[in-house]
């Protein structure tokens, strides 16, 4: 079970589409905006994590065009974030929208975020612990994952919210969002190679 807490850790806490929106909302609309678009990419996080435990995900990605489609939509929206982030300017800026989203936004990325794809499918299809009850596995999974996946979530979302509020350098500002960028291009190319590994 430490085991995969540690993997639930790191997998979740690593930088991806959940994560670093979450982030760019707080540091544009602030912690009680950002918490609804958080409570979004919870329900969307559960959504899929339900599709890997009853095999769904694993049916609906073992077909090309099913593939093909999210993996599409999710390299043109993550390039199209980091694109914003390093091309933001002088700003702190993850992501920049002129309204602010909600909880259907947060629902809607983690439909096509490959990395909750991989990492749900990871967690659910491996690291058995109560291998005799899978359903009771299935359950303490979940309750584990969210122990976790909150109080992430939530930090990155304060992350954001205290990075608007400093008044930074431009150099350092400019810094911080070629890192933001870079770092979203990564799970680009990390999201094409998981979802060929796929199927």
């Amino acid at each position: 079970m430490l085991i995969f807490l540690s993997a639930v850790f790191f997998l979740i806490v690593t930088p991806g589409p959940g994560v670093l929106s979450a982030a760019g909302v707080g540091a544009a609309f602030g912690f009680r905006v950002g918490l609804r678009y958080v409570v979004g990419l919870f329900i969307g996080s559960n959504l899929v994590a339900l599709a890997a435990i009853s095999g769904i995900a694993a049916v609906l990605l073992s077909q090309p065009a099913v593939r093909t489609v999210l993996l599409v939509c999710s390299v043109v929206y993550l390039t199209y974030l980091a694109a914003k982030i390093a091309f933001a300017g002088s700003k702190i800026a993850f992501i920049e929208a002129q309204n602010a989203p909600g909880i259907r936004q947060g629902i809607l990325l983690q439909a096509i975020n490959p990395k909750a794809y991989s990492v749900n499918i990871a967690f659910f299809s491996g690291f058995a612990f109560i291998p005799d009850n899978l359903i009771l596995e299935a359950g303490v999974k979940l309750a584990l994952i969210a122990m976790l996946w909150i109080p992430i979530h939530l930090g990155w979302l304060y992350a954001g919210v205290v990075l608007h509020r400093l008044d930074l350098a431009e150099k350092t500002q400019r810094r911080i969002n070629y890192a933001m960028a870079a770092s979203m291009l990564l799970v680009v190319a990390l999201a094409i190679l998981s979802m060929r590994g796929i199927g």
